[in-house]
């Protein structure tokens, strides 16, 4: 197991300006971080990823979709979501890293007014699938995320995603476990872990209102529990959100202060994931 923190709590665009943010959470305890995707060339990440190494970290990548959308019909949307995938994948292989994660289906916070169409699971798992396969070319495995249904009405449930991935059917392709979004989608999701433990590849530790993991009412015992009996020994990744940046907290309804301080955040996340996992039963 291993235990990362998702840097979008700070920034989109890692630079050398965050290096005593990733020093710090190097000394905390964390195994690496994860790199937000969101602008930037495979040189920058190459660069950034020597630096992590150097620092003693390793990384995984987050991005969403841009330049396109894997669910739209027109084949020129789902030609620029295929090549904005494939650019994630090369930054995550230039980073250092073995996996790239995020809600990459579809274009945040667009809707249909109804749910996901028979052609459009077909799309996204024909796109998904010529992405896995070139991201497989450099060791990099995908792990798209389910959202709740107020941020996207394509993935929603664990189910959906598990389908999903037997859908795409390549060994590099699974789905993203978030505690934030399944606590408001699913009702028994400790059941759905087991039950789709194939098809999960990663897994972010969030509180219910996305502040310090632990301080809500997530019963993050029995997901560790219920992880470490399935045998998961993937990363468990924290990701928190603040209104630090506007553009950020304005797409994840961040209208309020959720903690005192980012070290608050950080540090009482990783003891709550280091205890919870070194007593899961």
């Amino acid at each position: 197991m291993k235990l990362g923190f998702n840097l979008l709590l700070w920034t989109t665009h890692v630079t050398d300006e965050h290096r005593p943010i990733i020093e710090r959470l190097k000394a905390t305890g964390y195994d690496g971080v994860e790199i937000p995707m969101f602008e930037g060339t495979p040189d920058h990440y190459e660069k950034l990823g020597r630096r992590l190494r150097d620092i003693g970290l390793e990384a995984t990548g987050v991005g969403v979709m841009a330049g396109g959308n894997a669910i739209s019909p027109d084949r020129a949307q789902r030609n620029g979501a295929l090549a904005h995938l494939n650019w994630l994948s090369d930054c995550t292989a230039a980073l250092g890293g073995t996996l790239v994660c995020g809600p990459f289906h579809q274009p945040l916070g667009e809707f249909s007014g109804r749910g996901p169409t028979a052609d459009e699971i077909a799309w996204c798992a024909d796109v998904h699938k010529a992405a896995a396969q070139h991201a497989a070319r450099s060791g990099v495995a995908l792990s798209v995320e389910p959202l709740n249904r107020f941020e996207c009405y394509f993935l929603n449930t664990m189910e959906q995603a598990a389908s999903l991935v037997r859908r795409v059917d390549e060994p590099n392709y699974g789905y993203l476990f978030d505690t934030f979004h399944t606590n408001i989608e699913e009702d028994h999701p400790f059941d759905l872990i087991p039950a789709t433990i194939r098809q999960i590849n990663h897994a972010h530790i969030s509180e219910n209102n996305r502040g310090v993991p632990g301080a809500g009412h997530i019963d993050f015992q029995s997901v560790f529990n219920t992880l470490k009996q399935s045998s998961y020994d993937g990363w468990m990744t924290i990701e928190a959100f603040g209104s630090a940046l506007p553009d950020l907290a304005a797409a994840t309804k961040i209208w309020r202060p959720l903690f005192g301080s980012e070290a608050e955040v950080y540090e009482k996340g990783y003891k709550l994931m280091r205890e919870g996992w070194d007593g899961a039963r």
